[in-house]
């Protein structure tokens, strides 16, 4: 009888690389094995405060401006500064209703800025419309010219836009503020550079199927750029209520005033703006208001627009 024979198994292989610090080390249990930095962890707190700190330095000026229109004299004259009135008054609205027409130069800022804005929209997404999708000669040549208008610096033209308008005798007069920004360059830049986002495969339909060409533009063109009309509107309207230098020149009518020049024309007048830092902050306030207004009903449209700008 054979005896028995006994077999030792072989040692298993191993199955991956070896651990070179031993068994008893466990590494990084990160999803990707990398140790995360603590730098990254860091980043994203560390960008929250500086972007606070910068939200606190840009508003801090429109905060104090707010408080100090409800402050008493001895909170806007106190050392050190005051931010919390002691005691909130309504007695610089009172004093400034008083001294200015504020009814009547409120009305002139919005008519101005109402009508500079309607005309920016109308006549600029046509333009932009025109010079995105119809073909025309000298369409280029157009386009350039509006680069260049833009490249103008806008206080250029303040002599000959006054001659202009004195020679055909709008000073004085609503048309006379209007005109002269009823189409800009930058409102035809930016509509033009919506409307080319807009499909050419749908315009031909509507041609193939009998459309005129104004009816694309009022009723496919126009509802599909409505973030660029929202965008264009806060810009304009901005930018022709804050219009100071302008108006400054083109009135010599009390009458005409709008708010930032009759405004600025109170601040200057030491016969009335003694004393007057709670009126003017009272002002400052009635001047910001509509445009916070504009700007928080169309905030959704203008971050959309400012988003896609020159997509196509």
């Amino acid at each position: 009888m054979s005896a028995a024979r006994t077999t030792t198994p072989p040692p298993s292989a191993p199955t991956g690389p070896q651990d070179p610090k031993g068994p008893g080390w466990s590494g990084p249990r990160t999803g990707g094995g990398v140790p995360k930095s603590r730098g990254g962890r860091l980043r994203k707190p560390g960008v929250y405060v500086l972007l606070s700190v910068g939200l606190l330095v840009m508003v801090a000026p429109f905060l104090w401006m707010g408080l100090s229109a409800f402050k008493t004299d001895r909170d806007l004259t106190a050392n050190p500064p005051v931010w919390i009135p002691t005691e909130w008054t309504l007695e610089h609205f009172g004093e400034l209703l008083d001294r200015l027409d504020i009814p009547l130069y409120f009305f002139n800022s919005l008519t101005v800025a109402v009508l500079v804005t309607a005309s920016n929209l109308v006549f600029c997404s046509m333009l932009g419309y025109a010079l995105a999708k119809l073909r025309f000669g000298g369409r280029n040549k157009v386009f350039a010219l509006v680069l260049g208008a833009l490249m103008v610096p806008g206080n250029l033209m303040l002599l000959p836009l006054f001659v202009l308008m004195s020679k055909l005798q709008l000073i004085d007069s609503y048309a006379g503020l209007v005109l002269p920004f009823a189409a800009q360059a930058f409102g035809v830049f930016l509509m033009r550079q919506f409307m080319q986002s807009i499909p050419d495969e749908l315009l031909e339909a509507a041609r193939i199927d009998g459309a005129r060409e104004w009816y694309i533009f009022w009723r496919i063109a126009m509802p599909l750029v409505k973030p660029a009309l929202a965008t264009l509107s806060i810009l304009i309207f901005l930018g022709s209520w804050n219009n100071f230098v302008w108006p400054l020149i083109a009135t010599n009518d009390p009458g005409k005033y709008t708010l930032p020049v009759a405004l600025a024309t109170f601040a200057t007048d030491p016969n009335q703006s003694a004393g007057s830092n709670g009126m003017l902050m009272v002002g400052s306030l009635l001047i910001i208001l509509p445009v916070l207004l504009v700007f928080i009903v169309l905030q959704r449209h203008f971050t959309q627009g400012l988003a896609t700008t020159g997509m196509k």
